[in-house]
This record gives structure tokens, C-alpha cells and sequence, in this order.
């Protein structure tokens, strides 16, 4: 069993986001270790790009200080490889845009995150019909599809038949960042992805409190919380205290809907 399907055998699991980098390298992987050892079940690791189109004005401004202080896919990677170094055992999702990759050069870049300790992709700029020679380097890697309340059925059921590792559902349209409320039709958008597939399905955008985790955790088998996270514990003098306390509070929310 991959740490993928280990993270899911307790759902719904906690999915925090976090960008490599931010505010500084050390501290983003303190951050992230912390995170993972205080109640994160999958992290999806932030590839810092200048031209982030899915994401909101937290994680620009974040991905922007990381880029301003030095971050680099090679740096990312490392930084990666020191976490696993570290005993972080949970899954790592790798979450950035496709140019970045290129220039890599995306079979070394597949290459080196996978000796790194990575488990998966999330690539928001490169669509399923454009996503063949990338797919065929991963192999047993998934490279997760995003789903929105936009999607027409017949793409939804394509990405979900065809989906790997678990389906990140967009849960409102627009770009990442924390919403007041949590969309009133979200669990029929989820029943429409479950129609087509047997992977999990998580929902992300717009989640910025554990009250808000909890509700979505009674519907969906996993919670990605990302602007809320960066904002959080990005603005704190104490950065890897708060992201302690960030995870724990989280999971504990998470919990009371396991029970």
C-alpha cells in the first residue's frame, strides 16, 4: 500500500498547503514538519512561480517572497528530501504550474522528485487533454485532476473515471482564498464526482476555519485548507509554533466526524 492509500484509511484526512520558501527556506520546512507531525494526514508541498493563475492574493504574495528570497525547484526538492531525511513519513503532493517543470526539464524533474520523497503532482495549468507525456513519466505517481462546480458532466466524468490518488473538487469558482461560508451545494457536487469514480474525493478553496473543516469532513473524505494556513502562519512571530497549533486544531475538528 502506497502512503497515499495509508493516509486515506482514516478519513476524512487534513490537507494543509504550504509553500517551500516562505517566509524563509529553513523556516518553511520547520513549518511543514511541524504540520506534519501535529495532525496533517497528506501536505501538499507549494512550487513557488511567478505567474500563480489559480491562486488568491495569500499564496501570490507568499509564492512571490519565496521566489524574492531565492526558492528554486532544485532547492524545493532538496528541501523535500531533508523532510523525509527528518522522519516525515505522511504523503507529499507537490502543488505548481507546468513552466517551472519544463525548464527543469520534466523527465529529470519527475526524476528528482520522486528520489526526493514525493508521492504525487498537482499541475492546476495543465489539463487532462494536454497532460499525456507528463503522465507517461510518473507512472504509478499520480498527477491529481481538479474538478470544479463549473465542469461540464462529461469532463467530470472522464477526469473522476480516469483518476489516480484522489480528486482535489474545487469547491466554489474563483481563485484559492477563505470563504465566510461553505457552498450550500456542495454535497450534491460531490455525489455528482462519487457517481464516476471510487478515489477520494477532497475539497479545497475557500476553508479557512476547523468549523468549516468539520462540515466539509462530514461530506467529503478529505479537507485541503491552503490560504488560511499560509496567511496564518506566514503573519506569526512564531511560525512553527502556530503551525503546531494550526495542525492540532485541524485534526482535532477532523476527528470529531471520525467518531
Amino acid at each position: 500500500m502506497n502512503r497515499i492509500e495509508n493516509a486515506f484509511k482514516n478519513k476524512p484526512i487534513f490537507m494543509p498547503y504550504y509553500p517551500l520558501g516562505y517566509p524563509d527556506l529553513e523556516t518553511s520546512i520547520d513549518v511543514i514538519e511541524a504540520l506534519a507531525k501535529n495532525g496533517a494526514d497528506l501536505i501538499e508541498v507549494g512550487l513557488s512561480f511567478s505567474d500563480p493563475l489559480a491562486d488568491g492574493p495569500v499564496i501570490q504574495q507568499a509564492t512571490q517572497v519565496a521566489l524574492e528570497h531565492g526558492i528554486t525547484v532544485k532547492k524545493a526538492l532538496a528541501a523535500v528530501a531533508e523532510l523525509r531525511k527528518r522522519g516525515v513519513t505522511i504523503p507529499f503532493i507537490l502543488m505548481g504550474y507546468f513552466n517551472p517543470m519544463l525548464a527543469y526539464g520534466l523527465e529529470k524533474f519527475v526524476h528528482d522528485a520522486r528520489e526526493a520523497g514525493a508521492d504525487g503532482f498537482i499541475i492546476p495549468d495543465l489539463p487532462l487533454e494536454e497532460a499525456g507525456e507528463f503522465q507517461s513519466l510518473v507512472g504509478d505517481m499520480p498527477l491529481i485532476q481538479m474538478l470544479a462546480p463549473t465542469s461540464p458532466n462529461e469532463r467530470m466524468e472522464s477526469i473522476a473515471r480516469n483518476a489516480k490518488g484522489f480528486i482535489y473538487l474545487v469547491s466554489v469558482t474563483g481563485v484559492t482564498g477563505a470563504r465566510t461560508a461553505i457552498s450550500d451545494g456542495l454535497g450534491d457536487l460531490i455525489q455528482r464526482v462519487r457517481d464516476h469514480t471510487s478515489v477520494p474525493v477532497c475539497v479545497g478553496f475557500g476553508i479557512g476555519t476547523p468549523e468549516q473543516a468539520k462540515q466539509v469532513g462530514q461530506l467529503a473524505d478529505g479537507v485541503i485548507v491552503g490560504s488560511a494556513c499560509v496567511k496564518l502562519i506566514g503573519s506569526s512571530e512564531k511560525p512553527v509554533e502556530t503551525a503546531k497549533q494550526f495542525a492540532a486544531e485541524f485534526r482535532s475538528a477532523l476527528l470529531e466526524v471520525k467518531k
